[in-house]
């Protein structure tokens, strides 16, 4: 088990100052993080956010918005179809949730976008719920302090209960330790280069059983020359225009692969994220008309 207490102290003396963690952040602008907050490191969201909050502080604000416009906004956060299904989202919350996010997990998995993380997430952390918010961070210290393995391994139907289980009774406590277990693995407990003397826990079953090497073998993910370049590059093109662009445009934007770059412009026309004039041009969602 892992010591409540002793968590519970070192999150309240430690915690990084994160904006969306700051009193008087709204359960949407606490959405609109986590949305953010998923494969993008704190550092690139943090001034996005910020700027998000200002231009769409409620959910009605982004709907009146267009796609291309919360494109635009989103920049280079990357895998930008989240931002396409935040603006579904806002959407459906305006019109069907009277401009709030809801509270309960069931509900807020009926949202767009919103997927079993995200739903407990925002229950826990806009709403205080006893839910397990289970993380990649969440995940490696229970595996390490818990389990005494270095990695946790693929995600599996024993992830929830197995951190709930580690929850404290009170509620009023139980969204601090989520979020303080959450900060253990992203700042001390990480994937690469632990700093097990900085480590607040008493005991740890991985230390005592000597850091035993992790046996999964992973596959380093390379960015350069791969479809998702492509696409990027694709989309720099139609984010920084003022409107449709021909398509001579695109082709110079990628011009290593013309079989890659057609891939690409045609899994971004299929993703929603742009569309075809029906004169031929190209431009992001919502600025063009598309082909008959």
């Amino acid at each position: 088990m892992i010591d409540v207490e002793v968590l519970l102290d070192w999150y309240s003396d430690t915690a990084r100052d994160l904006p969306w963690r700051r009193p008087g952040v709204t359960a949407w602008q606490i959405l609109m993080s986590e949305i953010m907050l998923q494969q993008t490191p704190v550092v690139r969201v943090q001034p996005i956010w910020l700027e998000w909050v200002a231009r769409w502080p409620v959910p009605s604000a982004m709907a009146a918005s267009s796609q291309a416009e919360v494109l635009r906004a989103w920049g280079k956060l990357g895998y930008p179809r989240r931002a396409l299904r935040l603006h579904e989202c806002a959407r459906v919350l305006a019109t069907e949730h009277g401009d709030e996010v809801p509270a309960e997990v069931d509900v807020l998995l009926g949202l767009p976008g919103i997927g079993a993380y995200t739903a407990r997430a925002v229950a826990c952390f806009a709403y205080g719920q006893r839910v397990p918010v289970v993380d990649t961070n969440v995940r490696r210290v229970v595996a390490r302090a818990v389990h005494g393995r270095a990695e946790a391994g693929n995600p599996s139907a024993r992830d929830l209960p197995e951190t709930e289980a580690l929850l404290p009774v009170e509620i009023d406590r139980a969204a601090k330790f989520s979020a303080a277990l959450m900060e253990l693995g992203a700042t001390v407990c990480t994937a690469r280069g632990p700093e097990c003397s900085g480590c607040p826990l008493p005991r740890c079953a991985w230390v005592e059983a000597g850091r035993p090497a992790s046996d999964i073998v992973r596959r380093v993910q390379k960015y350069e020359g791969t479809d998702r370049q492509a696409r990027g590059r694709l989309l720099d093109v139609l984010r920084d225009a003022s409107g449709p662009v021909e398509r001579v445009r695109l082709d110079l934007a990628w011009t290593r692969d013309p079989g890659q770059r057609a891939r690409a412009l045609d899994s971004l026309l299929v993703d929603g994220l742009i569309e075809q004039t029906a004169d031929g041009l190209f431009a992001l969602a919502g600025e063009g008309s598309p082909a008959g």
